[in-house]
């Protein structure tokens, strides 16, 4: 790692007459934790008005940190362009914001705000650093350029950040008749995003802090019986009570991704429809297996929400998601049920709906529904992709034509063992109180992008990620990345456009932080 000029921090410092060093010193602090990655580097000063240098709460502050107390006339802190400004500094001292301005000018040209203006009763604090960058990033945006938006300290004309749209490495497949004229990159998926990258992870819809120890510990032992092939009727057995089913209308998988290519390779059908935007892996797997995919684009103006008269009466297979990946939005399960026909598959990807409380409109356990195919995923909840684990709940035949389709012993005994764990009561007890933490710090996440005006947010989110509309999104994920954030790009996914991002749902604590990179972010782009 490089930094564009001067390593360290500087501080920003605005404070009335008679504020306290322990006042002073508790901002400052709060301030450098919120910096969060950045907060290691040196602190290298205080900034203030020169006016103010002497005060001696600053002073003293100073000499707490051991660091250097510097002075700025007003007239040169006014000329310094802030992102928050304000009346009241702006009639009392002539700048609009002491701190902000005395941290950018302190750190000098090219530097941006780390931390923006935090305030208590009597002080005001900003911290002014420069972003770091891998010695391998594209030219392009492996130097800021300096703005005059306030974020970035500089002259009056510069450029803004460029903003390349780069993109994985991935298969790209373009579309029939039925699906429009754009291609999309459907084999494009989160983990493309934080991929070789030291970034804080909104891209990948995988829980945080997990497995969690005793599943570890359970996947851990199951390696003493290596040696002896994967036997998978336990594991089985165990599914079908948790969903009240017979164990034949079970079938392990290696994760929902092979559910999808079973799917396409199997079942003997002619017209498919993938309802969009959604999960793209089930129409790459259709199109790989030699399908001509027709396409059911749901509209933001109706909130993403199934029509299902939109669905094509001839179509002999259908998939949805529910909650659907990335809008997030929850369908009636009498919704999704209606769509069932005679002669029909009925495919719905359910990998989410253990992050929804009570699992509400879950069709799984449901076999009342002709046709009905519902897909799950151990990976989001319990932190298990790089393990391979989900099934499939269908009817017996269909299940038997898909177990004909599978490899010898598809699932491996530690993935066999993990999915029987998952499935006890205390685990899906733990799985439920997950789902109402998810809940709450979904709430906190979208009240802080309502915010925003710029930021217009799927409001019926119900799943583990929100989905979020910004024009010129894919330039704002570029800047998120110069701040440390990975978000997923929406183009890829059919019915949405470059100025879509999804966010998985984090603890509050890195929902701050993601917040203020937004706001930087979105002021970098003037």
């Amino acid at each position: 790692m490089v930094s564009d000029g001067t390593p360290g921090l500087h501080i920003g410092v605005g404070a009335r007459s008679g504020a306290s060093e322990d006042e002073i010193l508790a901002l400052v602090r709060a301030a450098l934790a919120e910096a969060g990655g950045a907060g290691h580097a040196r602190v290298r000063g205080l900034a203030t008005l020169d006016g103010r240098v002497a005060e001696p709460g600053i002073v003293a502050a100073a000499a707490r940190l051991g660091v250097p107390v510097t002075g700025f006339p007003a007239e040169e802190l006014a000329g310094v362009a802030v992102p928050h400004p304000s009346e009241v500094p702006l009639a009392a001292t002539g700048t609009a914001s002491v701190a902000e301005a005395a941290a950018l000018r302190a750190a000098g040209p090219g530097a941006v705000l780390l931390v923006p203006k935090r305030k208590s009763r009597r002080v005001t604090c900003a911290i002014a650093g420069f972003v770091r960058f891998r010695q391998d990033e594209v030219t392009s945006v492996a130097r800021l350029s300096p703005l005059t938006c306030g974020y970035i300290a500089g002259e009056p004309g510069t450029p803004h950040i460029p903003t390349p749209h780069t993109t994985a490495d991935m298969d790209t497949h373009t579309e029939g008749p039925h699906t429009g004229s754009q291609a999309h990159d459907l084999r494009h998926h989160g983990d493309a995003e934080v991929r070789d990258e030291k970034l804080i992870d909104l891209a990948v819809n995988v829980r945080t802090a997990t497995p969690p120890d005793w599943l570890r510990e359970r996947i851990a032992h199951s390696l003493t019986s290596l040696a002896a092939y994967p036997d998978g009727r336990s594991a089985r057995a165990a599914v079908a009570e948790r969903h009240d089913l017979p164990t034949g209308r079970v079938l392990l998988t290696s994760g929902a991704a092979e559910a999808f290519v079973l799917l396409a390779r199997a079942l003997p059908v002619r017209r498919p429809v993938v309802v969009h935007p959604q999960f793209t892996e089930p129409e790459a797997a259709l199109r790989d297996a030699g399908h001509e995919v027709g396409r059911v684009l749901l509209r933001e103006e109706d909130g993403f929400r199934l029509d299902p008269a939109a669905v094509p009466e001839d179509a002999d297979l259908v998939v949805i998601g529910n909650p659907t990946n990335p809008t997030s939005v929850l369908h009636p399960a009498e919704t999704i049920a209606s769509l069932a026909r005679p002669g029909r598959y009925l495919v719905v990807d359910e990998a989410f709906m253990d992050a929804v409380p009570g699992e509400r409109e879950a069709l799984a356990g449901r076999t009342d529904v002709p046709g009905l195919v519902v897909l799950r995923s151990l990976t989001k909840t319990w932190g298990l992709a790089g393990l391979r684990i989900g099934y499939v709940l269908a009817e017996p035949e269909t299940v038997a034509l898909l177990e004909r389709a599978q490899p010898l012993w598809p699932v491996s005994t530690p993935a066999l063992v993990a999915a029987e764990a998952c499935m006890a009561r205390a685990a899906l007890a733990e799985a439920e109180h997950a789902a109402h933490r998810i809940g709450t710090e979904r709430a906190h996440l979208l009240a802080g992008l309502a915010e925003f005006d710029e930021v217009r947010t799927v409001a019926a989110a119900e799943g583990p990620f929100v989905l979020i509309r910004i024009e010129g999104a894919d330039a704002i994920r570029e800047r998120l990345r110069l701040l440390g954030f990975a978000a997923r790009r929406g183009d890829t996914f059919p019915g949405l456009d470059r100025h879509w991002l999804r966010l998985a749902v984090r603890d509050r604590a890195t929902t701050n932080r993601f917040l203020q990179a937004l706001d930087q972010a979105l002021l970098l782009g003037g």
